[in-house]
């Protein structure tokens, strides 16, 4: 009876899921432990002896830890966890919720591998990077690429994959003087795919040069980061971090190394900027602008709301006045967490060259009017130091749960319907939301900058804001309660956040958005899909590297270890899909 019960429950998911009119039929697999193609342990410690031993066995975090004796500071830190090959900063992608599940907790009485790789080659040199793509295509093996981890949507593992690990690529080029094509384009800095925006800052504080980088001190700006787009407080004054990549050096899916620049492979130069992540080869590093250095301000307030309404008339506040730092070119992330009762809004805002007063004077006018809607301002404060000390954390906090849905505002919004954001805030706190971002880093230069020719998806340049919502949870949360939080969350949050955006072709930010987004292409990548499709053809053509959310990941399994013939399903079904299988779901672990 319940082998039984779950066969109806298999076919259920896959109809329910998918439709009488879809096809979702596996056509090629990746080789996994157990099947007759899989590498036997002498083929592995044959790579190995071609690595000169830096083969390494991946076990996840929690168990890495438990070998490691990890004090629980150890487990929370980004630059730590960053040194352990299977780690993720967000914890939950380590995990496989199955049907079946395997997970591996922290303090966990059991520990599976989960959607961790079981390999990873710790690469240093490129040859390093050829001999694990070479060792992948010969024996059919799903790859994954991981720089240290800091990634929101999972693409940086996956269940029996290869790792490449770009961690130690840790190289630090200054040159005053960067020819390409016979024009030089000025000073830049050129850093190994594993150095951390903090390792960068520093050293660029050093040499008196300032760079377009974001706050996370362990994100790896020759990373996935500029495949995404990358943000940063002073994207308003010298647009996105992708607008001043000049070059990468990248290994592909054939094995080649290459130059890749607006002269050398321009189709992919365009596409590695802006048309995600991990989709289109293992980037060695890559060379950026520098700007000389200079001071800024962060001010930093807290903004207390009493109630629901309070909370909808201070967002709509904050709407009315975010054009106030236009003129200045400010930056500014704010938090605003807590219930439908009671909320606090957290203000960072970045003034490149502007003086305390000079800051203050530029948050007076909001503020006052915040305290006029009866809400309580406190902890005013100010520091001016370098442009480089301002944006530097020591760390990142890591090794939690959580899962994220995004939407890049439009400049418009603010302007004709402040209202409307207010609003929108009011109905995801009464929905049960408790965390949401704003990142006030877009508009001024990465408006301006829409003439450059790249994969940056075109929401990028009319956006004003980055609004981002969590979902957090805490272990132990049962596997049900884990797939039930995700899919609700999916399913209730996106509408809200795709509707103050402009709709079905709203945009965000594919380094910080949603796995499960109902239609990821247009979402994550708009016009610009179809182009990439074909230059992901022409250098990956038998998808080697498949990402959730990637291009061409829509032919791929979720796992992305088996092709299916795809009809896309979410568009025709709309994001309640999510909501469909989860009854099902539950017949797996409640039978």
């Amino acid at each position: 009876m319940f082998s039984l019960l779950r066969s109806i429950a298999a076919t259920a998911i896959a109809v329910s899921l998918l439709g009488p009119a879809v096809v979702h039929a596996r056509s090629r697999c990746r080789n996994q432990p157990g099947d007759p193609g899989y590498p036997t342990a002498a083929d592995w410690s044959a790579l190995n002896n071609t690595l000169r031993g830096r083969l390494l066995n991946v076990v996840p975090s929690a168990k890495a830890c438990l070998e490691l004796g990890c004090t629980e500071a150890q487990w929370e830190s980004g630059i730590f966890r960053q040194t352990i090959p299977g780690s993720m900063n967000v914890h939950n992608w380590e995990q496989d919720y199955g049907p079946p599940p395997e997970l591996c907790l922290r303090n966990g009485t059991t520990c599976a591998q989960g959607n961790v790789p079981l390999y990873a080659v710790n690469a240093t040199t490129a040859e390093h990077i050829q001999a694990g793509i070479r060792f992948a295509q010969d024996y059919n093996l799903r790859v994954v690429i991981k720089s240290s981890g800091h990634d929101f949507l999972g693409r940086s593992t996956a269940k029996n994959s290869l790792l490449l690990w770009t961690a130690y690529f840790k190289n630090i080029t200054f040159a005053e003087k960067f020819p390409i094509d016979g024009v030089d384009q000025g000073p830049v800095v050129t850093v190994g795919s594993g150095v951390g925006l903090k390792t960068i800052y520093t050293a660029a504080k050093a040499q008196n040069k300032m760079f377009v980088g974001g706050t996370a001190a362990t994100v790896s700006a020759a990373g996935g980061y500029t495949q995404g787009a990358g943000h940063s407080p002073f994207s308003p004054t010298y647009g996105l971090a992708a607008d001043n990549v000049l070059q990468y050096h990248v290994v592909l899916a054939n094995t080649s190394f290459v130059t890749v620049n607006s002269a050398s492979h321009p189709d992919l130069f365009w596409a590695l900027r802006g048309g995600g992540a991990g989709s289109w080869g293992v980037i060695i590093d890559a060379t950026f602008r520098t700007f000389p250095i200079f001071n800024a301000t962060i001010h930093t307030v807290n903004v207390q709301a009493a109630s629901l309404d309070q909370t909808g008339n201070l967002m709509t506040t904050h709407a009315m006045h975010i054009k106030d730092w236009d003129a200045v070119k400010a930056a500014q992330y704010y938090y605003l967490t807590g219930s439908a009762s009671n909320t606090n809004l957290a203000l960072y805002t970045i003034f490149k060259d502007l003086d305390s007063d000079a800051s203050k004077a530029q948050m007076a006018p909001f503020l006052n009017d915040a305290k006029a809607l009866g809400a309580v301002v406190q902890a005013e404060s100010t520091v001016t130091e370098t442009g480089n000390d301002v944006v530097i954390s020591p760390d990142d906090y890591s090794g939690f749960n959580v899962v994220i849905s995004s939407r890049l505002v439009p400049n418009s919004v603010y302007l004709n319907s402040p209202n409307n954001v207010g609003a929108a805030y009011k109905q995801l706190f009464s929905q049960g939301v408790t965390a949401l971002l704003g990142s006030l880093v877009a508009g001024g230069q990465v408006a301006a900058n829409a003439n450059i020719s790249s994969a940056i998806h075109p929401a990028w340049r009319a956006a004003k804001t980055l609004l981002i919502a969590f979902q957090p949870w805490n272990n132990p949360l049962s596997v049900v309660g884990v797939q039930a939080l995700r899919w609700n969350f999916t399913a209730t949050v996106q509408p809200v956040l795709s509707e103050l955006a402009g709709g079905a072709s709203s945009g965000s930010y594919s380094n910080e958005g949603d796995v499960l987004e109902p239609d990821f292409s247009t979402t994550f990548y708009g016009p610009n899909y179809p182009r990439l499709e074909s230059i992901k053809a022409a250098y990956d053509p038998n998808d080697l590297f498949i990402v959730p959310v990637g291009v061409r990941s829509e032919h791929w399994d979720a796992e992305g270890m088996c092709q299916i013939s795809y009809t896309n399903a979410v568009r025709a079904f709309g994001p309640n899909i999510f909501l469909v299988p989860f009854s099902v779901f539950l017949l797996f672990y409640l039978l």
